[in-house]
């Protein structure tokens, strides 16, 4: 009788969900609601294709003013995200978890525009020289690579939570003729001695099943 039992659990098939997830990050909103100087929302997806191997991407848009010591700028636009993702967390039985490591592609369209700034001197006997300028450059390009390492957890059937680091590589970018491009939207804050750049995510989103393979 425990022979029989035996022969049945080993030919047991276990089938996990592959299908497209969609969500929202959970910062940029938050972000918004505390920070006067930054508005922005990002939608987020991935889409299992094989075994632990997913194909994901992120679609948003951020309006960011940028106030220095001697200039302030508003930068407005929009950024896509695409590339894929390995799992490299071994699941348990009927579990959706992920340790994953991911690779992206970043391409941003935007406009600049030089709010104010300041006029250097030697002396500021007779007060700041502060100019108001208020000169927009439209049709801006940046793209960048990324690599993003995080966590992703099944918190009730279907429905993930999740948290990502980001280091990131610009690639290319056209700039203003008379400033340099101090934030980009979906790459983030720029600086002059640097081409990379470093960024956070934690998102919720919705697993839609399509179907159900054997697990290998």
């Amino acid at each position: 009788m425990s022979q029989q039992r035996a022969v049945a659990q080993d030919t047991t098939t276990y089938k996990e969900k592959y299908g497209l997830r969609l969500g929202v990050d959970l910062g940029k909103p938050l972000r918004t609601l505390l920070d006067d100087n930054f508005s922005g929302i990002q939608l987020v997806g991935d889409y299992r294709i094989y075994d632990n191997y997913y194909i994901a991407a992120e679609l948003g848009t951020e309006k960011i003013t940028f106030e220095g010591d001697n200039i302030e700028t508003f930068t407005n636009g929009s950024y896509i995200k695409i590339g894929g993702d390995y799992n490299a967390y071994e699941n348990w039985l009927d579990m959706q978890n992920a340790i994953f490591v991911g690779l992206r592609y970043g391409f941003s369209t935007f406009s600049q525009t030089l709010d104010e700034y300041r006029i250097y001197t030697s002396s500021d006997y007779f007060g700041p020289d502060i100019r108001e300028d208020n000169n927009e450059t439209t049709g801006l390009t940046a793209s960048w690579a990324e690599i993003m390492i995080g966590i992703k957890v099944e918190v009730i059937n279907n429905l993930f939570l999740s948290a990502n680091v980001q280091l990131k590589r610009r690639i290319g970018q056209n700039s203003p003729t008379n400033f340099d491009n101090l934030a980009i939207p979906g790459f983030g804050r720029t600086y002059d001695s640097s081409e990379f750049g470093a960024g956070f995510g934690y998102s919720i989103s919705y697993l839609v099943p399509f179907f159900k393979k054997a697990r290998d």
